[in-house]
C-alpha cells in the first residue's frame, strides 16, 4: 500500500523549485504575443515544462505505473491498460496518476505549468484531473477528435484549461496532438468517441465546420515541451507508426471559482460535490494564485 498523495498540496520531492520572489516568478510568465495566439486559434504549444533529469524521473515513474499490480494502483480514478477499440492497436490511458508518485504529483505545482495556465485563464488555478496518454512502438492506437470540455459538463461555467506534455518527441509519425485551429469557438459537439475511428466526429458537423476541420494542423514538439488548448478545441492523435514510445501527461484545470453543475460523483472513488457548491477540497486543489504571489 502507498500514501495517497492527494493528501498533500505542495511539493513533495526535490523535482522542481518552487520561486520565492516576484521576479521568479515572472521568468515563468508567457508573452503578450503567446496570449494573444492562444485566445486567437484556440491553442499555444512549444511551453517548455520539463528539463531531461525531470523527463528520466517521470519516466521511470511511469514505467512502475504500468504494471497494474503497482501497490497504488487503486487510487487511479481510471485505467485502461488498451481503451482502444480493438486488440491490434493499444492505448494506454489512465486518471490520477499524481496519487501515486511524487513526480506526478508535483508537475502539478511546476511553476513552468501554473504561471502560463493562470494567465490564459484569467486567474487562480485549481486543479482538475491528470491523465495518461501512451501509445507503443508501431501499434500504438488513436485518440479521436473531440473537445475535452464534452466530457466535462459536470462542471460550470466552462472555465477550464488542458495541458499536454511530451515525455517524448512528439512528430507526425509517432502520433502527435493535432489541432483544428478556431474551433474553440464551435458550440459543444456531441460526443462521438475518444478511441474508435479517427473521424467518427465529421458526421456530427455542418459543411462549414467540415472545410474548417480540413486545415488542421500537427504540433510536433520537442519532449519536455507543452501545448495548452481551450476547453472546446478540437484535438487528436493518430496512431503510433514508429519503433519508439510516445508518452505524454495531461493536466487538465480550471479558473478557482469553478462549481459542480452534478449531485453524482464527479471522478470515480471521490466524493460527490452538491450541485452549484465551489470545486475545492482534498482532490481539487488550489495551485497557484498569482493574487497571492
Amino acid at each position: 500500500m502507498v500514501a495517497d498523495l492527494s493528501l498533500q498540496h505542495t511539493l513533495v520531492c526535490n523535482l522542481f523549485v518552487r520561486p520565492t520572489s516576484a521576479a521568479e516568478w515572472n521568468r515563468y510568465r508567457l508573452t503578450d504575443e503567446q496570449v494573444a495566439f492562444y485566445h486567437e486559434h484556440g491553442y499555444l504549444c512549444g511551453v517548455k515544462m520539463f528539463d531531461d533529469a525531470q523527463i528520466e524521473q517521470l519516466r521511470s515513474e511511469l514505467n512502475t505505473l504500468f504494471d497494474k499490480r503497482h501497490p497504488g494502483n487503486h487510487l487511479f480514478y481510471e485505467y485502461h491498460t488498451n481503451e482502444s477499440t480493438t486488440p491490434d492497436t493499444v492505448l494506454f490511458h489512465a486518471l490520477g496518476a499524481w496519487r501515486i508518485t511524487p513526480g506526478f504529483h508535483d508537475i502539478l505545482w511546476n511553476p513552468a505549468f501554473v504561471v502560463p495556465a493562470s494567465q490564459l485563464l484569467g486567474g487562480a488555478v485549481r486543479f482538475w484531473h491528470d491523465q495518461l496518454f501512451c501509445k507503443p512502438p508501431r501499434h500504438g492506437g488513436v485518440v479521436a477528435w473531440h473537445q475535452d470540455y464534452s466530457y466535462w459538463t459536470r462542471t460550470k461555467p466552462m472555465a477550464h484549461l488542458t495541458c499536454w506534455i511530451g515525455l517524448d518527441d512528439s512528430t507526425v509519425d509517432n502520433g502527435c496532438l493535432q489541432y483544428v485551429p478556431g474551433s474553440h469557438r464551435w458550440p459543444l459537439l456531441p460526443i462521438t468517441g475518444l478511441a474508435g475511428g479517427m473521424d467518427s466526429i465529421r458526421e456530427v458537423l455542418s459543411p462549414e465546420q467540415v472545410a474548417q476541420f480540413d486545415r488542421r494542423v500537427s504540433v510536433e514538439m520537442p519532449r519536455g515541451h507543452g501545448s495548452f488548448h481551450h476547453p472546446l478545441m478540437v484535438h487528436g492523435s493518430y496512431e503510433n507508426r514508429t519503433d519508439r514510445p510516445r508518452r505524454a501527461v495531461v493536466i487538465n484545470v480550471f479558473r478557482d471559482g469553478t462549481c459542480s453543475d452534478s449531485n453524482d460523483v464527479l471522478l470515480a472513488g471521490v466524493p460527490p460535490i452538491e450541485k452549484g457548491e465551489r470545486m475545492q477540497g482534498q482532490f481539487f486543489p488550489l495551485l497557484y494564485d498569482p493574487a497571492a504571489q
